[in-house]
């Protein structure tokens, strides 16, 4: 789908400037929601002629918002435990800078949300009343949002300037016991992690790849980022409580020998620790606790580290599950087919001959033709098998230069047959009612007096469906053959409505009377 790009409308960047930002695109998920490229199109007229600031849901500034939003809130959700734990208030210029421009970015994103478009929850419209917007908003995650985009980055940077600008020491310590309060009152930020579940179940929605592969995709990505931070925030905590006593001598951080190392190896044996805990594993010097807080720390990590896994084979299980549903479908189909056969008392041979057909006739994955043809369009159905049959057809002296409104009529009557290697189609002196076209394969034609090699591309069977005659050779798989036939039934049906073509057929028959074809 070539079309599947830009503003619906001929509203260009040149012409409407930033406002084709805010318009629907032309996607899978936005013609999925509004059946048509015309009716993606009126959306946009909606849009334009509501004269408001309104984001549609689908797009292209929503788009890249979601994505940009994503990756500083994944950001964020990494780098604000480890200030917390492991910096020490030395956080430096660019953190500092970092933690402002998120706080920022968070605050407009509150803002922006009462601009925000709405999928309507029966997924016919998007709402743009920005009444109807804020209302759903208020109702919704407002609070969430307004908690986690507290601007704790600007308290922390006021703090930062107060502290190393006074001289007084009891100012000082004062200051410091105000910053570490403001440093654990940051944690509220992690609130943000709903933003990042609710990001990941947006973007599918604005993509233009194959909505199934996407799902996959951003399911298996959220899984391990999940996990990823789970073990993340478990390692920051266990440097962060003895942090906050203080580093008792019993501690796990003083018996390591970690006061003055360096914050990736704190990091570190933080994450060890917890990773150790979460998987109910212990290694080198990790003894029991020595308090009560270390305990109750490890007992965390312990029901944290179970839930993770519980949640890690659940996904896992369900993803496995719905992983090719046509190659199990298959399988199941083969199991019931063996034990039938089994049942049944069949020569090993002739089970070995049924399981080789349906391999070649499936290839591996079960699927059933007649519901597939029968659930797509009638133009639909017409040009799969135009792109199957067609060239097929063509060949065949008899359909070349025809009317293609015969050949299109012509195309739903042809079977699709599978033939093992050594089968044979058809004997030579039995009548016939099929005719068939090689897709791929070999087949022998033979007779008394002579034998040729037919192969892809090649029909055989003409005459009986001409004639209703009897066949005049023997045609035999020489490998596995994958076939079109036309019975005569089908054929003569097909040629009711086309009068003149069944004239020329006839002619053709008479000319071609003598020869022996098959």
């Amino acid at each position: 789908m070539e079309k599947l790009k830009g503003p619906a409308v001929g509203c260009t960047m040149a012409t409407c400037g930033w406002r084709a930002l805010l318009l629907p695109q032309l996607n899978r998920q936005s013609l999925y929601v509004y059946g048509s490229e015309v009716a993606v199109e009126q959306e946009c007229i909606r849009q334009l002629q509501s004269g408001v600031f309104v984001i549609h849901p689908f797009s292209l500034m929503r788009s890249y918002y979601i994505m940009c939003m994503m990756a500083i809130t994944f950001l964020n959700l990494i780098g604000i435990p480890m200030e917390i734990a492991f910096l020490d208030g030395n956080n430096g210029l660019v953190w500092e800078g970092f933690n402002v421009f998120s706080d920022t970015l968070f605050l407009i994103d509150v803002a922006l949300n009462f601009r925000m478009g709405i999928i309507a929850e029966d997924g016919e419209e998007a709402i743009l009343d920005i009444k109807r917007i804020r209302v759903s908003y208020l109702r919704t995650w407002f609070i969430p949002d307004v908690i986690a985009a507290f601007p704790i980055g600007y308290i922390l940077l006021f703090a930062d300037l107060q502290y190393h600008n006074d001289d007084n020491p009891s100012k000082t310590n004062k200051m410091m016991r105000i910053l570490m309060f403001v440093r654990i009152l940051s944690l509220i930020r992690l609130a943000r992690v709903s933003r990042l579940v609710r990001f990941f179940n947006e973007v599918e929605k604005v993509s233009n790849a194959n909505l199934e592969v996407v799902r996959l995709f951003f399911r298996i990505l959220s899984l391990f980022m999940m996990i990823f931070l789970l073990c993340h925030w478990n390692g920051c905590i266990q440097y962060f409580v003895p942090m906050l006593e203080e580093f008792p001598t019993d501690c796990w951080v003083r018996k390591e020998n970690l006061m003055n190392a360096t914050v990736i190896v704190k990091y570190s044996w933080g994450v060890f620790r917890a990773l150790s805990q979460m998987i109910a594993l212990s290694y080198g010097s990790m003894d029991a606790p020595t308090n009560y807080v270390e305990m109750w720390i490890v007992m965390v990590s312990m029901v944290s580290g179970c839930l993770m896994y519980t949640v890690l084979v659940a996904n896992a299980t369900a993803m496995i599950a719905n992983l090719d549903p046509a190659a199990k479908e298959y399988k199941s189909k083969m199991s019931r087919l063996e034990h039938y056969m089994a049942f049944m008392k069949l020569p090993p041979e002739l089970q070995l001959r049924i399981n080789n057909y349906y391999q070649a006739r499936y290839g591996g994955k079960w699927f059933d033709e007649k519901d597939v043809m029968d659930t797509v369009s009638s133009a639909l159905k017409e040009q799969i098998l135009a792109v199957m049959c067609g060239r097929l057809l063509r060949k065949v002296p008899m359909f070349q230069n025809k009317d293609e409104n015969f050949i299109s009529a012509v195309l739903p009557k042809l079977e699709y047959e599978v033939f093992q290697e050594g089968d044979v189609i058809v004997r030579q002196n039995v009548p016939g009612d099929r005719m068939f076209f090689i897709d791929h394969g070999q087949v022998l034609e033979e007779t008394d007096s002579y034998e040729r090699e037919l192969c892809d591309g090649d029909f055989f069977g003409e005459t009986c469906v001409l004639t209703k005659g009897k066949h005049l050779a023997t045609v035999k798989a020489l490998t596995d053959c994958q076939c079109f036939s036309l019975s005569c039934d089908d054929f003569r049906e097909a040629l009711e409505g086309f009068p003149d073509v069944k004239k020329d057929l006839e002619k053709m028959v008479e000319l071609n009377s003598d020869d022996g074809l098959v």
